[in-house]
């Protein structure tokens, strides 16, 4: 075990699943230097030119490489940079990577991985900080994982790639830095398996991304008013584990769920609404959602900070459960 950022555990899962599988390659924009965020560092000097490729700044292009080259038997690493520039290459993703093993009817495989960088960070204004996750979980045949830290995004990044199908893989910005010990050797962890991160008694909190880390400041907080908060990290967003998180609504009686996203059709509703559908007896106080404004990411710092919710909102989120 070694202390990580979750920058090089991402790095570390790419690298080995490289050397394990000569199929596996990497391909976006400034990959040979180390992608925007670092997640490649070193793998151009190790692993050359044809598999560690350099694309031109055209994310539908980029993407349709992908698609072509998983349809074909190799596995793509397809890096996206910044989550907004997805919209540029919807057409691949939700067109052909999505629908071709169904159409072809199971012909081809579509081993493809697309990592991409989510929500706000440092002043990067609208175009630069969206949480788009809800637009793929509503498209049959992705499946789509957001890790809130390195131990489970190195596990998850490494059956991601191992997978058959397509995978979007999101990582929040916020936790690229976040450190903890994760093992050297290659492991992975099963797809559409949510962990509790914290047990409780009194509030299921569900949350991904970083707002796993501010469900976590919340728990500290309440404690001492004694509410005992449960968190869980759903992990991978589609397929949901529904089944982790009903079993702790069911226990608890009371459930907030929490996103970065804007509130409005956000994953938060979903979850929200399957617990009412499935747990509606166990319920004693209305299932709360906690989510960013629906306005664009303001650039103003100032304005950021008061746009972005955290532990504040999820404390507040609480309490009004006992109002």
């Amino acid at each position: 075990m070694t202390n990580k950022t979750m920058t090089a555990a991402i790095n570390e899962a790419i690298d080995q699943e490289m050397s394990r599988d000569d199929r596996v390659f990497v391909a976006g924009e400034d990959v040979r230097v180390g992608g925007p965020f670092g997640t490649e560092a070193g793998l151009h000097a190790k692993y050359g030119d044809k598999r560690i490729v350099n694309t031109a700044i055209s994310e539908l292009a980029l993407t349709g490489i992908g698609v072509g080259a998983a349809a074909v038997g190799l596995r793509p690493i397809i890096e996206i940079m910044i989550m907004d520039f997805v919209a540029v290459s919807m057409d691949q993703i939700v067109n052909q990577m999505a629908k071709m093993k169904y159409m072809l009817g199971g012909q081809v495989t579509l081993p493809i991985v697309v990592t991409t960088h989510a929500g706000i960070d440092s002043s990067s204004a609208a175009q630069h900080s969206g949480s788009l996750e809800a637009w793929f979980c509503h498209v049959p045949g992705l499946k789509v994982v957001m890790p809130s830290n390195a131990y489970d995004a190195k596990g998850l990044l490494t059956a991601s790639i191992q997978d058959d199908n397509p995978v979007i893989f999101i990582s929040n910005k916020r936790c690229m830095a976040g450190i903890m010990e994760v093992p050297d050797e290659p492991y992975a962890l099963p797809l559409g398996v949510a962990e509790v991160k914290r047990s409780g008694s009194d509030v299921t909190v569900v949350a991904h991304g970083h707002l796993v880390v501010d469900a976590l400041t919340a728990a500290e907080e309440l404690a001492k008013e004694g509410i005992s908060l449960e968190v869980v990290d759903p992990r991978t967003l589609s397929p949901m584990d529904m089944t982790t998180i009903l079993a702790s609504v069911r226990k608890t009686s009371r459930a907030v769920v929490v996103h970065e996203a804007v509130r409005n059709c956000g994953i938060g509703a979903e979850i929200a609404a399957t617990i009412s559908d499935e747990a509606f007896d166990y319920l004693d106080a209305p299932v709360k959602r906690v989510g960013a404004p629906f306005t664009p990411v303001p650039f103003a710092p100032a304005l950021e900070k008061e746009y972005l919710p955290g532990a504040k909102e999820i404390v507040d989120a609480v309490r009004s459960l006992y109002a």
